[in-house]
This record gives C-alpha cells, structure tokens and sequence, in this order.
C-alpha cells in the first residue's frame, strides 16, 4: 500500500519539485521541469517505476520529521536498536542543472543503513542504460541523462536496480547527489554536499525574511509562502496549480487530472498573496507570466498554460502505470486547456487592475490588449461555458462565470475613472450594469434565498463565495447571507466545503461520478465571507481548523476526504496555500487581499 498523501514532503529548486516520504523514499521526481517526464515515479504505480530509499536496515520507527527554520531543506530522523540516524534531504536553487543531494549523519549508536537507487525516465516506463564508475552511477535513456554521485559504492547488479548497504555512527556522514544534465552536456563536477545544503539553507532563510507579514499565523503563512515559491518556475515567473499529476480526488476513482500548469483562475489572489506578504518581486514576474502567455486574439485565450505560456497541452493516459492506491487513469497534460470559460477574462483584468493599485503598472500596450479583451466580452458575455471548475458536461449558464463577467466591465470603467486611460466607459458602465441585472435576475432563487450555481439549476456552488470578495454585492446583503447559509447547508461535510452539488442535485454536470472530497479554498472563501460579515470568531474557529488539516511540515493538498481523515488530491496545492495566507492577513485586521479585492467593486456594491 502507498503511503497517504498527507505523508509526502517537497523539496524543490524553483524549476521542478520532488515528493519525500515519512519513510525517506523519494516516490516522485521530474526533471528538468516540473512538466517533464518523472524519472522516479513510484508514487503513482509499482516501486519499479521508479524510487530512491534511504533508511535503516533494519527494523526502524520514525521519531520526527521538519523543515529547518524557514527553509525548504527537510530533515528526517530514524530510531532502531542500534542508534539514531538523521536524513538531509534538499535541491539547490539551480545554478548550471538540477540536483538532489541526501546526507546521512549518525546521531547516537551506530545505523546500518540501506539505499535503493531505481532511476525509470519517462514516467517509470525506461530502464536506463547504467554504468558504474567507482562511486559515479550514469543513468541513460534517450534525452535523459543522470549521475549519482555518492561516498559509498553501490551495487548496480544483474536487474540494473542500485542499492547499497552502509553503516554510519554517532558524527558521521555519508553524501549523495543526483544531477540531471543534457544528454550532449560534460558529467557534473562533483559538489560538497555540506555546503550545498548550507547554501539552500541560506538561500530561502534569507528570501523568507522579507515576509512583511508578523501576525499569529506567521509560522503558516511563510511556510505556505515558501511552497508558493517553490511552485513558481523561475525562469517565466508562472505559479504550477500543484507539482504532481493525478493524484485522486477519489481513491480509486478517475477523477486524476495533471496539475503542473498554470491556472489564470489563481491569477488575482496570487498576486495579492505576494503583494501584501512583501514579495514586489515574484508579483512582478507572475503579472508579466500572466501578459505574456494571454498575448494575443481575445478568441484564443486558454484557462490554463504551460509553465512558459505553453497553449498545447494534449492530455495522454500513461496506461504502464497503476495509478496512485489504484487510481487509474493516470493522465499527462490536460484537455480542459481548451475549454471555454468566461471567468479567466474577469480575473485577468481585475489581476492587471489590482497591480495597477500596487503601483506595477503594465506597458501602455497592454492597455490595448485590455481593450480588445473588453471588445471581444461584450458580444460573449451571454454564452455558455464550462465553468470554474472545468466541467466537462455540456456548457451551462454558470453564475460565477457572469460575475466574472460583471468583474472585467467594473475593472474596465474604473481603469478610466481610475487611472485616466482611454476608453468607452459609457459603454462599459452600461455593460456592468447590464451584466448585475442578469446576474440577479436569472442566477438568484427568490424561494431560496440564494444565488444558484447556473441560471438553470437549484444546485450550489462554492464558487459563489467570492461575489463579496470581487465587490459584486456587500457580504452583509440578505442575498449573500443566503447564500452563505445555502452553501453551508448543502455543501458542508464536517464543517469543511465541497466545491458543488453531486449526486443526483448536480446530474450531468461533469459526467463524471461523484465522490471527491471537501475543497480547501472554497473552506477558507467561507472563513473570508464569515470575517466579512461580521462573524470574525466564528471565521476564525474555520480557520484554524483548516489549520489543523496541515501535515506534519505543514502542507496542504486540494482536497480533504472527511470520512477518511486524509488528505486527497495533487499535493501540494497552491492555490490551497494562496487561501491560508490572505485568509490569515484577513484575519489580522488590516486591508488585506480579501478587502483590496472587494473594494476594488463599485462603491455601491454593485445594487444599481
């Protein structure tokens, strides 16, 4: 059996990302990017595709696991009869390729220790041509090349699966690095382990010092704001939704989706999340991933992109592999890269609009790209799409997605009202309008009290959550606190939210079968709406509940299975973490993201 979810730890290098279990095993590791193909895939089949080990001999218990202070450097320490062991695990921020490096150091006693190195390229599908040069092994299969350079020799054997025994006492240590290079590049020099731990160390204790945030979460929130970081692909600036793909929203269902791509739905709350937590910088570079990749005919924006501003994203069933606890299919790319939703238009311009507020205003010509934006959403405003969460039944008249409409029209007249730019505000003023009176007369249930998820159906939706936090209506409005109540009362499993109605109340949304479990951002927009309300205590209690569904190095995945008391999901997951921090900066008081986002609406709140 795999481990749980909730028993995985990152550790990353700002390109790609690797998942360390409780029991020091490396199941999951893609290189060179976080999209490439894994090399050790265990996580998601058979320990024969792929995985690193590294832990006592013999019979052993976990005594205690932790980041160092402020870092993404994770420490693992193993009891036995014969003594203590502690085990280093980090990746370097990049310099010329990717590495891991492991260090094993004797605590107490004297550990007898075994490692097992399976290298498998292309999601666990290869055996790699492998070559042993004394303490050098060298990994090959087609565009991957890898070494493993270690203080001990391993014994490659007849079914090419490395392992090693060695033994390390009370001060001592023993090395490992594994690099990745290209398949035309020189060997890697060989590195000091010590001082390139020490050197990762330094480098995100330093980059988590300038968390502008000092309020009783801190903890969390700089752990949650270094995961931001180590899901940001430094080169382009773009945020992955999660570093793994298909890890279930159902145990041994197929709701497994590949989340190592950037979503424009996460667009505004995580350029908030940076801005007000003092990171100008990494806002900057997702607001110009952001221009870069939605460049272009407003016809052809994507809800998602590549970790570059890739827009081809073919979704592929790896059928080799068992999936995760027999959660098949496993899936790479995603088709829902070409569904049409209203929403990405709302949220880039209220992203582009909230940037503005912070004083890192775009080029001039991305004034014009807005404007086309504008032009193109006024003769499609009214059409169907698939929604927030990419369902892939037919396309629907989904609630949220007008408001997001209403959202890019308000954004558009107050660039004008606002910052003195160019356009046909009139117009826009008439759309907003337009748009509101739709929204409340079609996407409102009178009987109910509530905002409904489409124009056509009764059913909930969590997505709802956030008409009060983009300005549409004030929290306290009587259709708010509806819908609040209605949400609770349909959505709720153990106080925490499913993202919509299932079962037969949602029948053919998806086409998909129900079953996943409790969505940890809709939990922490509830917490937001109940701050909002004037139910500060009762937000808070919620929130430190979500708290407390954190794992052991305080991570969260996507989802939470109620019933089962784990976690489910891809893991971890941003927009999970992007929740915890303004929800927590919510919290303290001050105008934070949640507030920043809600004023940004017409000062009216929207009524007419």
């Amino acid at each position: 059996m795999p481990l749980n979810i909730e028993d995985y730890a990152l550790i990353g290098d700002t390109q790609t990302a690797a998942l360390i279990g409780s029991d020091g095993c490396i199941d999951w590791l893609c290189l060179p990017r976080f999209d490439s193909g894994a090399c050790l895939t265990g996580l998601l089949g058979e320990p024969s595709n792929g995985y690193w080990s590294m832990a006592p001999a013999e019979e052993h218990r976990l005594l205690g696991r932790r980041y160092r202070p402020e870092t993404l450097v994770l420490e693992t320490d193993f009891g036995c009869d014969g003594g203590t062991v502690r085990v280093t695990d980090c990746m370097p921020v990049r310099d010329e390729h990717p590495d891991l490096v492991r260090r094993v150091e004797g605590l107490s006693g004297r550990v007898r220790m075994r490692t097992e190195a399976v290298v498998r390229p292309n999601y666990g599908d290869i055996v790699p041509w492998t070559r042993k040069y004394d303490r050098r092994l060298h990994f090959v299969a087609g565009p991957d090349a890898l070494y493993l350079d270690s203080d001990i020799e391993f014994d490659v054997g007849e079914r090419r699966l490395p392992s090693a025994e060695f033994s390390v006492g009370e001060g001592e240590h023993v090395d490992f690095r594994l690099a990745w290079v290209s398949p035309h590049g020189p060997p890697p020099e060989r590195i000091d382990v010590a001082a390139a731990i020490e050197r990762t160390a330094t480098w995100w204790q330093r980059w988590a010092q300038r968390c502008a945030y000092d309020g009783p979460y801190r903890d969390q929130v700089v752990r949650s704001l270094i995961t931001l970081k180590a899901l940001t692909y430094s080169p382009s600036g773009g945020t992955v939704a999660a570093p793994t793909t298909s890890l279930p929203e159902k145990p041994g269902g197929g709701l497994n989706w590949d989340y190592r791509y950037c979503w424009i739905r996460d667009a505004t709350f995580t350029l908030l999340a940076l801005l007000n937590s003092g990171y100008e910088e990494e806002a900057a570079a997702w607001r110009e991933w952001l221009l870069r990749a939605v460049a272009g005919e407003p016809a052809q924006m994507r809800i998602m992109y590549g970790i570059e501003g890739e827009r081809h994203l073919p979704e592929v069933e790896l059928d080799w592999l068992s999936g995760y606890a027999g959660s098949r299919p496993v899936r790479t790319g995603n088709q829902a890269s070409r569904h049409w939703q209203l929403d990405v238009y709302g949220e880039l311009m209220d992203a582009l609009h909230q940037a503005r507020n912070h004083g890192i205003p775009p080029e001039e010509s991305v004034w014009e790209l807005q404007c086309a934006l504008m032009g193109f959403l006024e003769k499609h405003w009214r059409d169907p799409d698939n929604g927030i969460w990419e369902v892939r039944g037919r396309r629907r008249q989904f609630t949220h997605s007008k408001v997001m409409a209403w959202t890019a029209a308000d954004r558009a007249v107050k660039a004008v009202e606002e910052f003195g730019l160019s356009g046909p505000v009139e117009r826009w003023r008439r759309l907003r309008e337009e748009i509101f009176d739709d929204v409340c007369e079609n996407g409102f249930d009178p009987a109910r009290g509530a905002f409904t998820q489409t124009y056509d159906s009764p059913a909930m939706d969590a997505s709802l959550l956030q008409l009060p936090t983009l300005g549409f209506l004030p929290a306290d409005d009587e259709r708010m606190t509806g819908t609040v109540t209605a949400i609770r009362e349909e959505l709720a499993r153990d106080g925490f939210l499913q993202r919509y109605t299932t079962g037969a109340g949602g029948a053919d949304l998806d086409g998909l079968a129900p079953g996943e479990g409790a969505f940890l951002p809709c939990s922490f927009w509830l917490a937001d709406n109940l701050v909002m309300q004037g139910r500060v205590e009762e937000g808070r209690e919620l929130f430190e509940r979500l708290l407390g569904l954190c794992n052991d190095v305080g991570l969260l995945s996507e989802e939470f299975d109620t019933r089962a008391g784990r976690l489910i999901g891809n893991f971890p997951q941003a927009l999970s973490h992007i929740a915890l921090i303004n929800t927590a900066i919510h919290l303290q008081g001050t105008h934070g993201p949640v507030e920043q986002r809600a004023r940004a609406g017409r000062e009216d709140g929207g009524t007419g």
